[in-house]
């Protein structure tokens, strides 16, 4: 069940909600119902598109929650504990998710095995890396420990951030998990922010996204310089708006049940490096890797050979995190790679800073055309369209008037437009008790209502199209 869905708008989440605010209280008896009630109705959520699958995730569930309560403080063996936790989550990962990649490897190798075509549990790959930190934090404080497994049961199921994050922390919602407040102005928060990521997927990632897939699904005769970089651009616009779409979602959806989820994009295309774009990208990932991976090995801590060093695996895991297939290594390794080279280039002066900007958004766009192509090969013919020549042909004209079309154009500018920190600018408009502020929060609820039936009667007569992060 994906959030874009009529079943999940029309009946899953009105249900649930209306469930959860049948519970009165705020005591501790209220607390426990309520979480018993979402914890239940998120395997739901997961069972209606992966009903065999909800067995692995509650063995999860089950390893990190009984890892937990072996790292009590005082007992032998901890180190143990830690590292067999992470062999089981990881070799869950390894086995569902790379099982495949591994064989091809090996054949590549000159061998010929079977592949073992293991079909990929949704979601595997967060709530996979929420036992890992859960277990470690527990690790580093065992005062963390939960001793309740619903507890750890709703932290690891919630459904806003099951399918494809945030990746939240433990120690960032266990208090929220034993007491939290709904309000309607939470509420009505929540519902907003909703349906801005709504939006986002429905009216432009849908939209410049079908343009990605006509470019990159064309065939070599039908590309040309033009299309090529209309491709990638459309790309690129599709993956933020998409998986930025789904954070504002899961986001709003956490505020409506009493949940503060902390950010996971600000605006990374504005960014003037692509250090800087990865603090605004994909936040609960980078600071997953930072915290779990970096710094364990060492951080900035042991010289600068090391510490490039760790910047390199680091990005080498990001990328093999995000699919298993050697494109999506390459794609972490050149953003490692842009890393190094800006630690090694020194202070940037004003010309630089100004001209760094631009640079960065180009290494980024040409970077996604790795994450997007199918293939090595289907990179390669992309990049050999946008950089190699300017080859112009009556196909590639046919392939560029059937893309330009008025919807096309008008989610394109949209697209770019609202990449940009435009809406923090609007909202500040909107803070204090000013009439002007109390005025603009008035049509920001109007405006989302709008948004809200543009959204149904696009999803009217759209197919079925999921997220993009559901597959990693």
């Amino acid at each position: 069940m994906v959030f874009s869905s009529p079943a999940f708008l029309f009946a899953f989440l009105p249900v649930t909600f209306l469930l959860y605010r049948l519970i009165p209280g705020q005591g501790r008896g209220s607390v426990t119902a309520k979480n018993a009630l979402l914890a239940v109705l998120s395997l739901v959520f997961y069972a209606f598109g992966e009903p065999v699958y909800v067995l692995l995730l509650l063995a999860s569930v089950v390893v990190n929650y009984l890892s937990g309560l072996l790292l009590a403080p005082g007992r032998k063996g901890r180190r143990a504990v830690v590292a067999g936790s992470t062999a089981v989550n990881l070799g869950l990962l390894c086995v569902f998710k790379y099982a495949d990649f591994a064989v091809g490897a090996l054949n590549g190798l000159g061998l010929s095995l079977p592949l073992p075509d293991i079909a990929l549990p949704v979601g595997i790959s967060f709530f996979t890396f929420q036992g890992l930190s859960y277990v470690v934090d527990c690790y580093r404080d065992p005062s963390l420990a939960s001793k309740s497994l619903l507890k750890l049961t709703l932290y690891i199921s919630f459904f806003p951030q099951l399918i494809a994050g945030p990746i939240v922390k433990y120690h960032d919602v266990s208090q929220q998990i034993d007491s939290r407040e709904t309000s309607p102005g939470l509420t009505a928060d929540g519902v907003r922010r909703f349906i801005l990521g709504l939006s986002k997927k429905l009216l432009i990632a849908n939209t410049v996204g079908h343009m990605a897939d006509l470019v990159f699904g064309a065939a070599p005769a039908q590309l040309d310089v033009r299309s090529a970089w209309l491709g990638a651009l459309c790309y690129c616009l599709q993956i933020y708006f998409d998986f930025s779409g789904y954070s504002d979602m899961a986001i709003g959806l956490g505020r409506m049940f009493g949940f503060q989820f902390q950010e996971n994009f600000n605006y990374p295309f504005a960014s003037g490096s692509i250090k800087e774009f990865w603090r605004r990208w994909h936040i609960s990932l980078s600071s997953w890797f930072r915290d779990y991976l970096y710094i364990p090995l060492g951080g900035n801590r042991r010289g600068k050979a090391r510490t490039q060093w760790n910047k390199c695996l680091v990005f080498f895991c990001t990328g093999l995190w995000h699919g298993a297939s050697w494109s999506f290594v390459l794609w972490g390794l050149w953003h490692g790679a842009f890393i190094i080279l800006e630690d090694l280039l020194p202070p940037p002066g004003r010309v630089r800073r100004v001209l760094w900007r631009p640079a960065t958004l180009l290494a980024v766009l040409l970077g996604f055309v790795l994450f997007r192509a199918e293939t090595l090969a289907g990179a390669g013919l992309i990049y050999q369209n946008m950089l190699a020549g300017f080859r112009f042909t009556l196909q590639g004209e046919s392939l560029l008037r059937s893309l330009l079309t008025p919807l096309n154009l008008w989610a394109l500018g949209a697209g770019c437009m609202f990449s940009l920190p435009i809406l923090p600018r609007v909202k500040a408009l909107a803070q204090g008790e000013g009439g002007l502020a109390l005025t603009m929060r008035g049509l920001s609820y109007v405006w989302a209502g709008a948004l809200f039936a543009v959204c149904v009667l696009h999803l009217s007569g759209a197919e079925f199209d999921p997220f993009i992060y559901f597959r990693f």
